[in-house]
């Protein structure tokens, strides 16, 4: 037998592994491998720019990027972590094309390959406006560049909030063109106007100025200005951001957007209430000329006051009119004074026969007037006085009629008071405050009060059956011996009259 078969195994293929003489390749591990490839490509590739297109973005909620770049034939995984993507100057999105700087290294979990991106930028304007045309449709689809959602620029703000840069020739431009149409007062939110951070300031001085309170320490702006000069787009990108636009749109006081120069044009154009060409042009749209304004006051004065005074003088020119045309005060009162005169005339000749009428009237009267009239009267009203007098025969007649009148109410109270009978040996039967009428209220009552002349005692009804018809000596004077029937009477039937 050979020695190989004698070792455990044959020529064609090994059973056992064990080391051969010459072999000094000694087995490594998977982690060993593994490193040993992390290692060689993070040396190799330390330093490498991709270009690709974005897919498979997403942000996890630690912060870091996980995302792929890929083109035509090949895809590359790629992660970029926390302190990188924060300084990110715009937002990733798939289907944006980028150029990525960073180091490969591989990700033994997976035996894959990976990109650790350090910085990543746009490929170029044309993937920049990509970009910037798939936000504008999205915020569009949303509703934030509606033009029925724009609100008209008060006439004569007393306030204007300025959101720019602070030392750069804008705010000097938009100050020097309202000094020279119309002071007004100016708040200046200073803030970034293009790199990292550029976009959080904008938004945030917009909400600023829009929480402010009516009547609080620093007034309130009644118009807002966000301004910056020209540039190019990626210097002007800041306005382009998200956030800014949001901000924007859903401000509370009117808007004025003036980024860039003319041809220039950014989200914050669409969102905002009004676009300016420039920051210059801003200023010109936010208030009027002060000069042009008091031309207008005065000229409008002029105008009211020539209305007024042609108004005056018209209305004088109709009253002379009516004047002309209305009789005078002679002709008016002519007639009375005539009608006055007649009956002046007429005066005094009435009053002479009215004072002859009484004079013949009172001589009537006196004549009717003699002794014997008078006695007659005189005698007449004796008469009826003698007629009312009182006299005792009248009164003492009244008095026993209503004496009479009284004994019969008497007799007529005495013989119906219920306890009349009682005297003569009666009981009246109660139950409680109800007067007991028949052996079934009795039994129903069960206890019973018995009220005789001398007062009451109780009693317990027991059960019995009535009488047909009572005896008659429960009705009769027990005291008298049972009286015959008369003639022609029944025997039994009770004398009515019986005591």
């Amino acid at each position: 037998m050979s020695p190989e078969y004698e070792a455990g195994y044959d020529v064609s293929g090994r059973l056992l592994a064990e080391e051969r003489s010459g072999d000094n390749a000694p087995p490594l591990s998977v982690s060993e491998l593994s490193a040993l490839l992390k290692r060689t490509v993070e040396d190799r590739f330390g330093h490498v720019r991709l270009r690709g297109e974005i897919s498979g973005f997403k942000r996890a909620g630690s912060g870091h990027i996980y995302l792929c770049l890929k083109d035509d034939n090949a895809v590359i995984d790629g992660v970029m972590w926390k302190g990188g993507a924060a300084r990110l100057p715009f937002a990733p999105q798939d289907g944006v094309e980028v150029i990525a700087t960073g180091k490969l290294t591989t990700y033994p979990g997976r035996s894959k390959y990976q990109i650790v991106i350090d910085r990543m930028e746009l490929a170029g304007e044309g993937a920049l406006m990509a970009l910037l045309e798939k936000l504008k449709q999205k915020l569009a689809a949303e509703g934030l560049f509606d033009r029925s959602a724009k609100r008209r620029l008060p006439f004569m703000p007393r306030v204007i909030g300025v959101v720019t840069s602070p030392t750069g020739a804008v705010i000097r431009d938009i100050l020097h063109r309202l000094e020279d149409r119309c002071p007004t007062q100016v708040l200046l939110w200073p803030v970034l106007v293009q790199g990292q951070g550029a976009a959080e300031q904008v938004a945030r001085a917009v909400r600023g100025f829009s929480a402010m309170q009516p009547g609080g320490p620093i007034p309130r702006p009644d118009l807002v200005i966000v301004a910056r000069g020209g540039g190019s787009i990626e210097d002007l990108w800041s306005f382009n951001e998200e956030i800014v636009v949001r901000a924007v749109a859903e401000s509370s006081i009117p808007i004025i957007s003036a980024v860039g120069h003319e041809t220039d044009t950014t989200l914050c154009d669409y969102a905002a209430d009004m676009r300016a060409p420039t920051p210059t042009a801003a200023a010109e749209m936010a208030v009027p000329v002060r000069a042009e304004l008091l031309a207008m006051l005065t000229e409008q004065g002029l105008r009211m006051d020539r209305a007024v005074r042609r108004g005056a003088a018209q209305a004088r020119e109709r009253l002379d009119m009516q004047a002309r045309l209305m009789p005078t005060p002679d002709t008016l009162l002519a007639p009375q004074r005539q009608r006055l005169d007649q009956l002046s005339d007429g005066l005094a000749s009435a009053l002479r026969h009215r004072i002859a009428d009484a004079r013949t009237h009172l001589g009537q009267a006196g004549g009717a007037l003699r002794p014997a009239l008078l006695r007659q009267y005189v005698n007449r009203a004796a008469e009826r006085v003698a007629r009312l007098q009182l006299r005792p025969d009248y009164l003492e007649r009244v008095y026993r009629d209503r004496a009479t009148a009284f004994d019969r109410v008497s007799r007529l109270f005495t013989s119906v008071n219920p306890d009349l009978p009682l005297q003569r040996g009666f009981a009246r039967v109660m139950a409680g405050d109800r007067l007991v009428k028949s052996v079934a209220d009795a039994k129903a009552a069960g206890a019973v009060s018995l009220h005789f002349r001398d007062g009451a005692v109780g009693a317990t009804i027991e059960g019995g059956t009535p009488l047909e018809k009572p005896p008659a000596q429960a009705i009769s004077n027990p005291s008298r011996p049972p009286r015959k029937p008369r003639e022609g009477e029944e025997a039994g039937q009770p004398d009515l009259f019986s005591r």
